[in-house]
C-alpha cells in the first residue's frame, strides 16, 4: 500500500530538515553550515526556475 502524503507535512518537512541545535557545533562548522545552506538554495532556486519554465510552457501549449 502506498503512503499519501499530506499536504501540510509536505509543506513543514523542508524546514523541518534544516533544524538542529547549534549550540555544539564550532565556528567552522557553523560557517561550513552555512555554506551548505547558500549552496542548497542555489540549487532549489536553480529547480524552481526550471518547473516555471516547464509550467509557463504547458500553458501556453494548453491555452493555444
Amino acid at each position: 500500500k502506498e503512503a499519501m502524503m499530506d499536504w501540510d507535512e509536505a509543506q513543514r518537512r523542508p524546514v523541518e530538515a534544516f533544524k538542529q541545535d547549534l549550540t555544539a557545533l564550532s565556528i567552522d562548522e557553523l560557517q561550513a553550515r552555512i555554506t551548505a545552506l547558500e549552496e542548497e538554495i542555489v540549487r532549489v532556486r536553480t529547480e524552481l526556475e526550471v518547473k516555471r519554465a516547464h509550467e509557463q510552457a504547458a500553458s501556453a501549449i494548453f491555452k493555444s
